[in-house]
């Protein structure tokens, strides 16, 4: 299996990408415990910031950008995180989301994931980035993530976050096993012939 974190992490280091990789190892560790492989990709949006931008204004991806979207559209786990601006994801993070076609994360289990400087801004995952994944009929899991600079201590194994990243990431595992689960599809009775249908029923 294949999990991708996605961060709109502007800064170096960046906060947001250390906490998707906390997700995406959180989710990796749940589904080895169900006995299931999965490598664990990240992708820093702050390194495609301009092939992001001409994608928009020319409506084509750079090859190098195309490789991220199909990775991403790919996925069979997303960990999405933006940082807070202005009470809302950051725009490299939007502009992103603005490249990818709206079906493509139809069903995709998806783990949502911000930061910011207070903790009163926790809310914009389920103002802004739970409507917007929803729209794109993701298939979003209960939990999300905030993490204010206070969450950030010296023990990162420790404290209300990491208990908060591996219930989450147990959620992510979860979604994903599912949906693995459900993948195949039988058509075996659709192709009998209509005769055939009624003669079964009646037996």
């Amino acid at each position: 299996m294949k999990i991708v974190v996605v961060s709109g992490g502007i800064g170096v280091p960046s906060t947001a990408t250390m906490l998707g990789e906390h997700l995406g190892n959180a989710a990796q560790q749940a589904l080895l415990e169900q006995g299931q492989q999965a490598e664990v990709s990240v992708v820093s949006l702050r390194d495609y910031a301009g092939a992001i931008a001409n994608n928009l204004v020319s409506g084509f991806p750079s090859p190098e950008l195309q490789e991220v979207k199909d990775l991403v559209v790919n996925a069979d786990g997303l960990v999405l995180v933006s940082p807070t601006y202005t009470a809302s994801v950051s725009g490299l993070f939007k502009s992103f989301i603005d490249t990818l076609d709206p079906k493509s994360l139809d069903s995709v289990p998806l783990l949502l994931a911000a930061t910011g400087g207070s903790a009163r801004h926790s809310l914009m995952i389920d103002y802004v980035m739970r409507p917007m994944f929803a729209y794109m009929r993701a298939n979003i899991v209960p939990t999300s993530v905030f993490a204010a600079p206070e969450d950030w201590g010296a023990d990162q194994s420790e404290g209300p976050l990491m208990g908060r990243v591996a219930r989450a990431g147990k959620e992510l595992a979860t979604a994903m096993s599912g949906a693995a689960r459900t993948r195949p599809v039988d058509n075996s009775m659709t192709s009998l012939p209509f005769e055939q249908l009624l003669a079964n029923l009646s037996k």
